[in-house]
């Protein structure tokens, strides 16, 4: 990893303390300060604001709702920018309509059985929003929370610090837990988020990104002509509730096999029961890598007609891939096209669903005098 790619890491490792400040300035590389402006304000009065940013060619802007990606704009083959994350551009559609779009995910990523989970020998219940399930972190989770936001540029890298303090028993999970996720575009382009938490109380925390690519352009129709590949030769099988069984299956012979570079739409339609449960993919995979300090190569991603490339390196030891299934035509995007089945997809670097309920799963407890910390790192390419 270059020096560019460590600052955001030893900065909070330091606590954060010049990005918090804002202290920096405007590099050479293209780089400078992110802008910030009004995009709407809640019932209750609260302002949301939109940042916006951009370093080698990368382009972003953020909501203080939610930590939002409304836009990731990068450049095609021909050099062609365009925005690849799914999103709306209105706040009521954010609030009222959205299914995570580009959105941080917390306190726990992905799925927990019925919204309950047992932890130093009390039983927590926690809000059920997905059939008889807990989803990403419930009904009124980090998505739907309001952001502080510091902006910084440091070196050659632009970008801001989201901070979110979640008191003990929000959406019924212990502790009073303190939160920062650093979004950082380097000179070369790539995007890193660091998340970093505490709490005072025994926990548990998964956070993740939900944004919805489509690297051909949002609103352009399927991904399923996409071509993905993915580290991992396990992945957890879901009951019909997509609740993990517990069990790690190889996913060889079967349609979840993307150790090879896989065109999406290759095998999404075969009558799998693990597709037949998600209406498609809808899966977590168990990196080959597991937990590791520094992020690691996990997926790839590829759009053939413009050349656009994303890789994916992280820390953590599962990637959910969702092929947008809920998206049904209903809903009408910042270009002003509707959404269908699989014109997104996410790639959702997690620990595993319902790890609470599952002790042979990597540990997602939290415990005073910790840290939380992970980091992914999306880079960007065309050929």
């Amino acid at each position: 990893m270059n020096s560019s790619r460590r600052t955001v890491l030893a900065a909070a490792a330091a606590g954060l303390t010049a990005m918090m400040t804002g202290t920096g300035t405007a590099h050479a590389s293209g780089g400078s300060r992110p802008v910030k402006e009004l995009f709407g304000t809640l019932a209750d009065g609260t302002k949301v604001h939109r940042w916006s940013l951009e370093n080698g060619g990368t382009r972003m802007k953020v909501l203080s709702y939610g930590g939002i990606v409304q836009y990731l704009e990068v450049p095609d083959r021909r050099g062609r920018h365009a925005n690849i994350s799914l999103g709306f551009d209105n706040l009521d559609d954010y609030v009222f309509s959205s299914p995570y779009f580009g959105a941080l995910i917390g306190r726990y990523g992905n799925r927990i059985a019925k919204g309950r989970f047992t932890l130093d020998g009390t039983t927590y219940q926690v809000p059920v929003n997905d059939g008889p399930n807990s989803l990403h972190g419930g009904d009124r989770g980090f998505d739907k929370r309001v952001w502080d936001i510091e902006p910084f540029a440091r070196g050659t890298d632009v970008g801001l610090v989201l901070s979110y303090v979640s008191p003990d028993r929000e959406m019924g999970y212990p502790g009073t837990l303190r939160t920062k996720v650093v979004y950082t575009l380097s000179r070369g382009g790539d995007w890193r988020i660091d998340y970093e938490a505490t709490t005072d109380k025994a926990t548990h925390i998964n956070l993740t990104s939900h944004v919805y690519f489509n690297l051909a352009g949002e609103g352009s129709g399927t991904i399923e002509d996409h071509e993905l590949a993915i580290a991992a030769a396990r992945y957890t099988p879901v009951d019909a509730t997509l609740i993990p069984t517990g069990e790690l299956a190889p996913v060889a012979g079967t349609p979840l096999d993307f150790r090879g570079t896989k065109v999406i739409g290759a095998d999404i339609r075969t009558a799998h029961q693990q597709l037949l449960y998600g209406h498609g993919f809808d899966h977590n995979y168990v990196l080959a890598k597991g937990v590791t300090a520094e992020p690691s190569p996990v997926a790839t991603l590829r759009d053939p007609h413009s050349g656009r490339t994303m890789r994916i390196a992280t820390t953590e030891p599962g990637l959910q891939f969702y092929s947008g299934n809920v998206l049904d035509g209903t809903l009408v995007g910042t270009s002003g096209r509707i959404y269908r089945q699989s014109d997104a997809l996410c790639l959702e670097t997690q620990h595993y669903p319902d790890s609470p309920n599952q002790p042979h799963f990597p540990s997602t407890v939290l415990r005073p005098g910790a840290t939380y910390r992970s980091t992914t790192v999306h880079t960007f390419s065309a050929r």
